[in-house]
């Protein structure tokens, strides 16, 4: 099992940035596919950026040009930099992490995009 922590949620300006962060409990290279998912109120979880080991990306279409997903193995740490932020974007945004082939869920950081 993995433990996973993230920040860098708050709020923001329409048009505005944020960089979340999610520092694992286990070392970096030990873990597979990482991700980044949010739950907006009232709609269900849905992923919004992936990264595998070998850092292939994938994005959600909303996100696509706006959100930037990375990782950093030698400091246990994703990273999602998102730019142009709208209303829409408003969530609580969650790590997630695959060991061994088991998912591990990080609390969640809330995101509010308000003018």
């Amino acid at each position: 099992q993995v433990q996973l922590v993230e920040s860098g949620g708050g709020l923001v300006q329409p048009g505005g940035s944020l960089r979340l962060s999610c520092v694992a409990s286990r070392s970096g290279s030990s873990l597979n596919r990482m991700g980044w998912y949010r739950q907006a109120p009232g709609k269900q979880r849905e992923l919004v950026a992936v990264i595998s080991s070998r850092g292939i990306v994938n994005y959600a279409d909303s996100v696509k040009g706006r959100f930037t997903i990375s990782r950093d193995n030698t400091k246990n740490t994703l990273y999602l930099q998102m730019n142009s932020l709208k209303p829409e974007d408003t969530a609580v945004y969650y790590c997630n992490a695959d060991f061994r082939g088991l998912d591990s869920w990080g609390q969640g950081t809330q995101v509010t995009v308000s003018s």
